[in-house]
């Protein structure tokens, strides 16, 4: 048996065919689960933070290093600056070391949570450590042991997937179909892509799969369209989730195989239309437009994806901004807090969706605090990625010659009456079909997957 696994930025599942027919793998009572892990022990406290001789050496030479890029920039180096900003950085990656130690990574992995308990347990313990979205980290620049520890997440991940599967269908799954998008969150350019895929290919190893490949998340939805329709025609794919926007033109149905022309994709998704809700409806509360707090202070607090922005955001000072922001600020940064108000942030998007307003209760902050919310906050926090979103799609209806006849939209934000309309908008002459926002991927990933190991028995 091969499996399809849709290792999502916001959500994962897993599928497999039997007998004919799709099989998803079931995760306790549901059929997927936040890609979210939480880790019971407790990390190293920042205060237990001092300068070693050989940390105090690692601060001299980047205060030597700044001295010079100043007087090379024609500017005269401030010594205290130059040594506040050498020890913050030390500090961090004292920090990030302590993560990554053998000890740490062997010990917390291990005794992991997933999903919703993830948060769950997190919250209840009030310690350890939470990674949420690991995906969406992995095509940004590394360093090898931040590399090494984003892998032995990814490995984890895929572990409980593959073992998960195992028991459920009752046979050691071995291999898989593994989605990807056509474009990975990255900082360093198409260099991500293949950083990305050599780090799931190594999880994916490690998990216990002794092989594994990749499909497009948008073919793989294009397979769980083609198998449906008895009649060839051609079709555009959208398929638009947490992290990530692909677009494909395949031709579909029929008893020929799917054939995918081409793919396009960009590095957008639900989270970023999540960031700029908080920014904009939630981080006022904690003084952001009203204070002089930096922006980036706030932006770190709602990236829960980025593990270094929240360190960060978990370091600075609060006490000298004006009340009531400086207890709430201080507030949000104990355990779990910036997790909660997230998760406060996607339900207001969801109910959004529907519902003219929403309001949304902040007591872990502040007893009595709460945000009430307008449907028009979310259609301008949504309004960054929808531009984004019609750029893309004009690309690639330009670059068609025909007008497709169905355009196929799938994955976990089609449900949104805005990315409908948007969709719509760009393809008038197609019929819209809506697929299944949450497993329309994996299904393909699990028709891709049978129909493979059938050509490896053959």
């Amino acid at each position: 048996m091969k499996l399809g696994i849709d290792f999502g930025t916001s959500n994962s599942a897993a599928a497999a065919i039997v007998d004919g027919q799709v099989v998803p793998v079931r995760f306790g009572q549901a059929l997927q689960f936040r890609t979210t892990v939480y880790f019971p022990e407790t990390m190293r406290d920042p205060d237990d933070f001092s300068l070693t001789p050989a940390l105090e050496y690692e601060v001299e030479r980047l205060i030597d290093s700044g001295r010079r890029d100043a007087l090379a920039a024609g500017r005269t180096p401030n010594n205290d600056s130059l040594r506040r900003d050498a020890i913050r950085i030390v500090r961090r990656q004292w920090m990030e070391e302590q993560v990554r130690e053998p000890r740490s990574s062997a010990a917390l992995l291990q005794n992991a949570v997933y999903g919703d308990e993830a948060l769950d347990a997190y919250f209840l313990e009030g310690e350890g450590s939470l990674v949420q979205s690991p995906k969406s980290m992995l095509g940004y620049n590394l360093h090898p042991r931040a590399r090494q520890t984003m892998t032995g997440i990814a490995t984890h991940v895929l572990e409980h997937i593959r073992l998960t599967a195992s028991r459920q269908f009752d046979i050691n799954i071995r291999h898989a179909t593994l989605g990807r998008p056509v474009q990975f969150r990255s900082s360093i350019g198409e260099a991500g892509n293949a950083q990305a895929l050599e780090i799931l290919q190594t999880a994916a190893i490690a998990a216990g799969l002794d092989s594994v490949d990749f499909l497009e998340e948008p073919a793989a939805a294009a397979m769980h369209y083609h198998v449906s329709h008895d009649s060839r025609h051609d079709t555009v794919v959208v398929d638009i989730g947490g992290g990530t926007t692909d677009v494909a033109h395949a031709s579909v149905g029929g008893s020929a195989a799917p054939q995918v022309h081409r793919a396009w994709g960009i590095a957008r998704g639900g989270t970023d239309i999540d960031l700029a809700l908080s920014l904009a409806a939630y981080m006022p509360l904690f003084g952001r437009g009203i204070t002089r707090v930096p922006t980036h202070h706030y932006v770190e607090a709602a990236m829960v994806q980025d593990m270094t922005r929240q360190r960060e955001f978990r370091l600075h000072k609060y006490q000298d901004v004006p009340a009531p922001f400086d207890k709430r600020l201080q507030a949000l940064q104990d355990t779990g807090n910036t997790a909660r108000l997230y998760r406060g942030v996607e339900a207001c998007k969801i109910a959004l969706s529907e519902l003219d307003r929403h309001q949304d209760a902040l007591d872990f902050i502040e007893r009595g605090l709460g945000v009430d919310v307008q449907a028009g906050a979310l259609v301008a926090s949504a309004s960054n990625y929808l531009d984004e979103l019609e750029g893309l799609l004009a690309q690639v209806r330009t670059e068609m010659a025909t007008a497709p006849a169905t355009v196929f939209l799938t994955g976990g934000m089609s449900r949104a009456g805005y990315i409908r309309d948007t969709v719509a908008a760009a393809f008038p002459e197609s019929r819209l079909v809506h697929g299944d926002p949450s497993f329309g991927v994996v299904q393909g990933l699990a028709w891709a997957a049978a129909q493979d190991a059938r050509l490896s028995d053959g």
